[in-house]
């Protein structure tokens, strides 16, 4: 598994956001269409049927959210270790995106979970942006995108790349 932008790529398999877990929420592109994931979130929408898709809610990697984020890795290993043994423990479940989906009936609002705590670089947000716009407009463009970021996947041994890498697949994406 590898993220590129706001997209988690395994093994062939493109996913808006985080690969969902269980009966997580989440948001799938197949060839054939946009798959909604998770309790709550019935349906599938042909690409033939969708006019648009695009990302909301997506939190922006500022220096803040870095701080913070290693701020609560390092307060949730405290606790771990010293609850270590205890029953239970709560983990707050990662933020969320919401993905629009236009079609001829009107627009359907899908989540997902964001698959970084710090967020996302804003030039990735652009670019997987501009992807999502790409993957409406045709069944070649839909098919020749889709293909090459499964592809990539499937090569892939499941390590993110470096922002540089992403930004670069992303743009070839694009087109």
């Amino acid at each position: 598994m590898a993220m590129v932008g706001l997209f988690w790529i395994a093994e062939g398999d493109v996913y808006v956001g985080a690969k969902p877990v269980g009966s997580a929420p989440g948001v799938r592109l197949t060839p054939e269409g946009v798959l909604p994931l998770g309790d709550g979130q019935p349906g599938f929408h042909l690409w033939e049927d969708v006019h648009a898709l695009t990302v909301v809610d997506v939190p922006v990697k500022t220096l803040v959210r870095q701080v913070g984020a290693v701020k609560d890795l390092v307060l949730e290993t405290v606790l771990s270790l010293a609850m270590a043994g205890a029953p239970g423990g709560s983990y707050d479940s990662p933020a969320l995106m919401t993905v629009r989906v236009e079609t001829p009936d009107g627009e359907r609002e899908l989540s997902a979970h964001v698959a970084t705590a710090a967020g996302y670089s804003s030039t990735e947000v652009d670019l997987s942006r501009a992807l999502l716009s790409r993957l409406t407009e045709g069944a070649a463009t839909l098919a020749t995108t889709l293909a090459a970021m499964s592809e990539w996947g499937r090569k892939r041994d499941g390590e993110t790349p470096r922002t540089a890498e992403r930004e670069e697949l992303l743009r070839s994406w694009v087109g």
